[in-house]
């Protein structure tokens, strides 16, 4: 058994369609004499319940609303005062600190003032939630709406909504049940954040009254353990990192932060930075001469005469007129070539071919091309690796002489050899 005495405040919206008037005096004005309220009208007022059992009991309560009439014009007329007094039953669940509750009950609501005075029939109904500050204080928030009559409707029925905000305070007799502590961890249930499930304060004490929970298993408790769904070690509880990924933990990396290789993490070295790991170079100390000529050994070299003569323009290879067939006077040359590039395995090329401004140059990019490839069948068919050799028709787009003279578009009619580097 309890009880509780509260005040409050908040709003009412009072109904456009009230039958809050004195209707003899409106008769005696002999004009029209209802006005409608101001929408929103401001409400205070004072509330008492017994509760004869915690989760159900009775209220009283009473109010005043503050607010004037609208004229015609929709301007503020003048003061009026509603009021109310009612009852009702209400019924709550006040199992926790926040305790839902609703109600339901009736009384009367009137007014006083611009309108006469004037007492109606109301019945009301609404929810809300109370929220308890400790065992004797809370606050409550209200949601109801008001039912009372209609204006110029027989029976009818219309509706004042309300916000109500209130304080209150609880006191009650001897038959007031103690606190529970339904877990038995020391903590009552309303202080006790998982009241039934007991707080294990030997394994680490947080005094929230919930268990601690070391889901992994390493010996660190969850709201300690960075990583609490995989086993780790100190300090975090979370597993040994690799940082650089390459399978090795960082406490036994001398590397940590580059991926490396057995036995120490490290990555193998390159001692002169010329792109060929120790193991592979045959010269540790110095760089690779990057030039197409052994280029995989890792040490600096020049390319040999023999190679030498067969880059740049290629002179003695010769084509029938508009045609990409290879004139059996250059056989000579291509057997030369053929030679050297059985002697220098290493050596690979780009074989690109080049024409004169005479015709389209969609014509000649096609002519170019098909004789550069008509040279690396003939290598090919001697023998040399098809993979060593790469094609390229340039049509007239690369000329090395002027395309105004015959001497000069003889020059740029040409067969080249470039030595590709890796």
């Amino acid at each position: 058994m309890s009880f509780e005495l509260g005040a409050f405040g908040g709003v009412m919206f009072p109904s456009a369609e009230h039958e809050l008037f004195d209707p003899y005096q409106q008769l005696d004005s002999g004009n029209t004499f209802w006005r409608p309220y101001r929408a929103v009208a401001p409400e205070l007022g004072l509330r008492f319940a017994f509760y004869p059992f915690a989760f159900v009991g009775g209220e009283i309560e009473g109010g005043a609303m503050p607010t004037r009439v609208v004229l015609a014009d929709g301007s503020s007329g003048d003061a009026a005062t509603l009021f109310n007094a009612r009852a009702h039953v209400i019924g709550q669940l006040p199992f926790w600190r926040i305790a839902p509750f609703a109600l339901v009950g009736g009384g009367m609501i009137g007014t006083s003032g611009a309108l006469g005075l004037d007492v109606d029939q109301s019945v009301h109904f609404g929810g809300g939630v109370k929220f308890f500050l400790n065992d004797v204080w809370l606050l409550r928030l209200d949601v109801r709406d008001v039912v009372a009559a209609k204006l110029k409707v027989d029976a009818g029925a219309t509706h004042y909504p309300e916000v109500l905000f209130g304080v209150g305070w609880r006191f009650g007799g001897k038959n007031n049940p103690a606190p529970k502590d339904s877990d038995a961890d020391g903590l009552f249930d309303h202080e006790d954040a998982c009241p039934y499930e007991p707080e294990n304060y030997n394994a680490y004490e947080d005094d929230d009254g919930c268990p601690e929970y070391d889901r992994d298993g390493d010996g660190f408790f969850d709201n300690q353990d960075a990583c609490p769904d995989v086993p780790g070690v100190a300090p975090d509880g979370c597993p040994e990192k690799d940082r650089d990924g390459d399978g090795f933990l960082d406490n036994q990396d001398a590397c940590p932060d580059v991926p490396g290789v057995k036995p120490d993490g490290c990555p193998i070295p390159d001692t002169d930075n010329d792109g060929i790991l120790d193991p592979d170079d045959d010269c540790v100390t110095e760089p690779e001469t990057v030039n197409g000529f052994e280029d995989g050994d890792g040490c600096p070299d020049e390319v040999p005469a023999d190679v030498i003569e067969f880059t740049g323009v290629i002179r003695g290879i010769y084509f029938d007129f508009n045609k990409s067939t290879i004139k059996d006077k250059s056989t000579p040359v291509l057997d030369r070539a053929v030679a050297v590039l059985k002697e220098f395995p290493s050596i690979r090329i780009e074989i690109s071919g080049h024409t004169d401004n005479i015709g389209s140059a969609e014509y000649n990019k096609t002519l170019s091309g098909a004789r550069a490839g008509a040279v690396k069948d003939y290598l090919t068919s001697k023998g040399i690796d098809a993979n060593r050799i790469e094609t390229r028709g340039a049509g007239f787009d690369e000329p090395v002489d002027t395309n105004k003279t015959a001497s000069g578009r003889a020059k740029n009619r040409r067969i080249e050899f470039t030595i590709l580097t890796r």
